[in-house]
Parts: structure tokens; C-alpha cells; sequence
């Protein structure tokens, strides 16, 4: 029988590792997540780390707790498959992670002198890199997971890149070449525009990247704020008894402007 978690703490990191075991046991846990593989459960993880993100971006305090939640749920669910497998557990996990965290902070963590030296530019991906124990034949680019939102993937590739002296030495350089893009996206015959325009968005990442702008963030802000503006386009020809769909151009376009004006 499974331990009977009713008992337990439920503010205690056990217990939730001592639930999924339950959920998890072969006689007597849940029949979906029985069914369930890291193939399956990884849409959830990466899922879940977006609600994280949208309950920050909207500061509501009360939904980022409940998010943090299910996001906790996530690895120790990855951490109990790999256990039912005999792979690790729960506990190896932190354990490693523990480990990395003082690895790579000396400045925090080392001895006397290490906490005292100055801490250099780019420190934390230096320690990353003596982690790495290159294998024959890796290439520079190798380590940049497929599964990552395609702008922050493109921006990873780019900072690889430039590790090694590939980059163009100031952000000017960048926009010539986001003109460029623009151009031969605005020429491109149709069976083109796809990677024309693809082209182009890795142009501006690029800029980004230059400017320190994380792409996704600064996106999720602008849908934000075309959210927020379009919304008052739409409480604005509500009081007229109108509908976006009964109003023409010119007149959304007036009170987009006005949206703008007073900091929408």
C-alpha cells in the first residue's frame, strides 16, 4: 500500500515526493499517471514554466504561488519516472544540482580568496564551459536544445557563435543586415517568404542579443501591451454601441492612438 499522505506535512517537500509515489504505485496509484512516460509529462513541464511566466508578467502574487506549485510538480514527476526505471531519484537530483550551484558560485561558496576576487564578466558561462569535456568531433553549436521557444534558441546559437569571434563587432552591422533581410523579404516570390522572413526574425534576435533583450520577454510584452490597447478599443466603441467589426480603420486607428497617449 502506498503511504497514506493524509497524515503528512503538506508543507514539507516529502510530501509532495511521498504523493507522487502514490500516484505512481503499481497497484494501487492513479491509472493516467500510471500511463504516463517523460515523453508524455514533458508538455506539461514546459507548459507549466510559461504559466510561471505569465502569472510574473501580470504580478499577481496569488497565481504565481499556485504556478510555482505545478511547476514544483514537474521534476519530482520526471524524478519518480526515472526512479520507477532505476535510473535516479528525487534526492539525486538536489544532490546535483546542490553541487552545481557551489561549483559555480566560488565567489559566494569558495574558500577566502576565491570571495574576494572580482567577479568577471561572462563568469557564469565560463563555468559552465569548464564543466564541459568536449568529445571528438563536437561542434560548436552542440548543446543548444531543439525543444527551446525558437527565439531563445536563436539567440543561444548567435551567443555560441560569438564565443568563438563570430559576431559582428557592434550592433550597427546588425541593422544593415535586418535592412537587408527586409528588403529580400519584401522581393522574395512566395515559395521564399517562409525563409526570408525566418531570416529576418533571426536578424532582429540578433539585435537583441546586442542590446542584452531577451526576444521572448520583450514580445511578451508587446502582446501585452496590443492586448491592453486593443481593449480599449473596444470599451471605447462599446460606449458608442459599436463593435470592432462595425467600425472602420480610421476610427480604431484614432483610438489606438489615444490608448497610446495616455500610457496604455
Amino acid at each position: 500500500m502506498p503511504e497514506d499522505v493524509n497524515t503528512l506535512d503538506k508543507r514539507q517537500f516529502s510530501t509532495l515526493v511521498a504523493i507522487m509515489a502514490a500516484l505512481r504505485h503499481p497497484q494501487h496509484g492513479c491509472p493516467w499517471d500510471l500511463e504516463q512516460s517523460f515523453e508524455t509529462i514533458t508538455p506539461y513541464t514546459i507548459e507549466e514554466a510559461y504559466e510561471v511566466a505569465d502569472a510574473v508578467a501580470r504580478k499577481n502574487m496569488t497565481d504565481l504561488c499556485e504556478e510555482l506549485g505545478d511547476l514544483l510538480l514537474q521534476p519530482v514527476y520526471h524524478a519518480q519516472l526515472a526512479k520507477d526505471e532505476t535510473h535516479f531519484d528525487i534526492a539525486d537530483v538536489i544532490e546535483a544540482v546542490c553541487t552545481k550551484m557551489i561549483r559555480r558560485h566560488p565567489h559566494v561558496f569558495g574558500n577566502e580568496a576565491e570571495r574576494v576576487a572580482p567577479i568577471s564578466k561572462g563568469f557564469w558561462e565560463d563555468a559552465k564551459a569548464k564543466e564541459k569535456h568536449p568529445q571528438h568531433g563536437e561542434r560548436t553549436l552542440d548543446g543548444v536544445a531543439m525543444a527551446l521557444p525558437a527565439a531563445t534558441r536563436a539567440i543561444k546559437l548567435q551567443a555560441k557563435a560569438a564565443k568563438v569571434g563570430f559576431d559582428w563587432p557592434d550592433v550597427s552591422h546588425v541593422f544593415d543586415k535586418v535592412d537587408e533581410e527586409l528588403l529580400e523579404l519584401k522581393s522574395a516570390p512566395a515559395a521564399e517568404r517562409a525563409e526570408e522572413y525566418g531570416d529576418l526574425l533571426f536578424a532582429m534576435v540578433n539585435i537583441g542579443r546586442h542590446y542584452g533583450l531577451d526576444p521572448e520577454a520583450s514580445l511578451r510584452a508587446a502582446n501585452a501591451k496590443f492586448e491592453r490597447r486593443f481593449q480599449f478599443i473596444e470599451d471605447a466603441l462599446a460606449q458608442a454601441g459599436k463593435q470592432p467589426a462595425q467600425s472602420q480603420l480610421e476610427e480604431m486607428d484614432s483610438l489606438w492612438n489615444e490608448a497610446k497617449k495616455r500610457g496604455l
